[in-house]
């Protein structure tokens, strides 16, 4: 044998047998016993497996023999494992207490100035948990800090990628009218989608075949037009405060400034091409507004009102839809409903979820394929952490009127952190609602995939659930005990 590969040989079992020999075993008997001459190669292959398999292989390189009957080394961690330090939030967000940037051993107290209040709001930022890393995005917007537009009878605010630069893909307006109120007749570029927040309001519209259409919806029930349909929307009196509304538009850069009003373009229209198009005089225009009216009184209409008589009928599909009184599906924490084209035809554009988690229950961990998801906060606490890959990950406090922002792919889930009812809109730009399941996912492929990646118990993976939960409750404690 060549003093090379009687070198190679030896190295390999000094660090075998060290690594094995009993910690009160002086290394260097472990060497004189064990590098002499070249029959330290067959006493090796008959040595306990660990070293025979260390060795079978660089002789199989150099060219010996009986390399074929090692085995493969036992099976160990890749990466060190994940830490099972504590993450939860370090604060409740309705505290009055003086709120620091500290999670156990890590982080200082504020030297200088800062706004408590948004501190003590956003504990997950503040006092982030040590499993966000990297960079996300803003993925919250409170509309309480938006602009808002005050006109008699009503007001509006809106949120868009100029305030909320990571959404891209959709805007929302919050809109309240009082009794009688109207948002005047108008149209838009996009298409707009519609949940009532509070109160009745009565729309109206008429498509591009002259069919007109009009109904009066209640709290939680929606409408949908689509992009370039004209259409008005007023508060009813059915209930005294009249009505308050979510709108959402599938455009990220969608201002509720810029929408198309029958006022404005009339006083931008010269009065004999008006008297020309009416066929009529041009004193029949001396009253007509001399800029946009947008929200503006009127007398509260009936909430029996029925369509104008139209020569052409109703439009085929209608334009509104009752999701209120469609039956939320139960489940172990909560419910959902769902209200896509499958069930609001003309909704091609918009889908929704309306989501409902209870105390100590979670929106399980879940992504969409292919649509960023727009959110609204009806009632309650939630926290939420995006995945965005390449260890970028962030977590996001949530409450009432906040909007959430989530780009398609980004894994995601909103966990309950009241000790009330969570409730919160998720809203698509789709026909058609989807999303994929990390446990319906985990449970539907083979178990020693998912074993080999996550190390779980037969029984853990025995138990993930192979149908889709959406909102699960909170474990028990023998199960937060293993």
């Amino acid at each position: 044998m060549s003093r090379f590969l009687t070198s190679v040989i030896c190295a390999v079992l000094l660090s075998s047998f060290t690594s094995a020999a009993p910690a009160s075993t002086p290394v260097s008997s472990v060497v004189s016993s064990s590098v002499a001459t070249p029959s330290v190669v067959s006493s090796a292959i008959a040595a306990p497996s660990s070293v025979a398999s260390a060795v079978s292989p660089i002789i199989s390189v150099i060219g010996g023999s009986g390399a074929s009957t090692a085995s493969a080394a036992a099976a160990t961690p890749t990466v060190a494992y994940a830490s099972d330090r504590a993450n939860g939030m370090m604060w409740n967000p309705d505290t009055t207490a003086d709120v620091q940037p500290i999670r156990g051993s890590l982080g200082a107290t504020i030297l200088g100035p800062q706004n408590i209040p948004i501190g003590q709001q956003n504990p997950d930022l503040l006092a982030p948990p040590t499993t966000d890393a990297g960079t996300v995005g803003q993925a919250k917007w409170p509309m309480s800090l938006s602009a808002n537009r005050l006109q008699t009878g009503g007001w509006a605010r809106q949120q868009n990628s100029d305030v909320m630069p990571m959404a891209t893909g959709m805007a929302g307006v919050n809109m309240r009218l009082e009794a009688g109120a109207v948002r005047e007749l108008h149209w838009h570029k996009t298409a707009e989608w519609a949940y009532i927040i509070s109160g009745y309001t009565q729309i109206t519209s008429v498509n591009s075949d002259g069919q007109n259409f009009l109904a009066t919806l209640g709290p939680g029930d929606l409408w949908y037009f689509p992009p370039g349909v004209p259409h008005s929307l007023q508060g009813t009196n059915q209930t005294a405060a009249g009505t308050e509304f979510l709108l959402v538009f599938p455009d990220g850069d969608f201002s509720e400034d810029s929408t198309f009003l029958l006022t404005d373009w009339t006083a931008h229209i010269p009065k004999e091409v008006l008297a020309k198009n009416f066929q009529t005089t041009m004193s029949s225009f001396d009253e007509i507004p001399g800029s946009e009216l947008y929200i503006f009184p009127m007398d509260s209409p009936s909430d029996n009102a029925t369509a104008v008589e139209d020569p052409a009928g109703q439009v085929p599909q209608s334009y509104a839809y009752s999701f209120s009184q469609i039956a939320p599906t139960p489940l172990s924490g909560g419910s959902i409903k769902i209200a896509d084209s499958t069930k609001f035809p003309i909704a091609t554009q918009v889908a929704v979820a309306e989501v409902v988690v209870e105390p100590g229950a979670m929106r399980e961990l879940h992504w969409h394929p292919t649509q960023d998801e727009w959110g609204y906060f009806l009632e309650g606490q939630g926290r939420m952490t995006l995945f965005a890959s390449s260890g970028n990950a962030r977590t996001y406090n949530y409450e009432a009127g906040d909007v959430s922002y989530i780009p398609a792919t980004y894994g995601h889930y909103v966990e309950n952190t009241g000790n009330t009812t969570l409730k919160f809109l998720e809203i698509w730009n789709t026909a058609v609602f989807q999303d994929i399941s990390l446990s319906q996912w985990l449970a539907l492929t083979p178990p020693a995939l998912v074993q080999a990646h996550l190390q779980l118990s037969n029984e853990i993976i025995a138990g993930l659930n192979k149908t889709k939960q959406f909102v699960v409750g909170p474990a028990n404690s023998s199960q937060t005990s293993n």
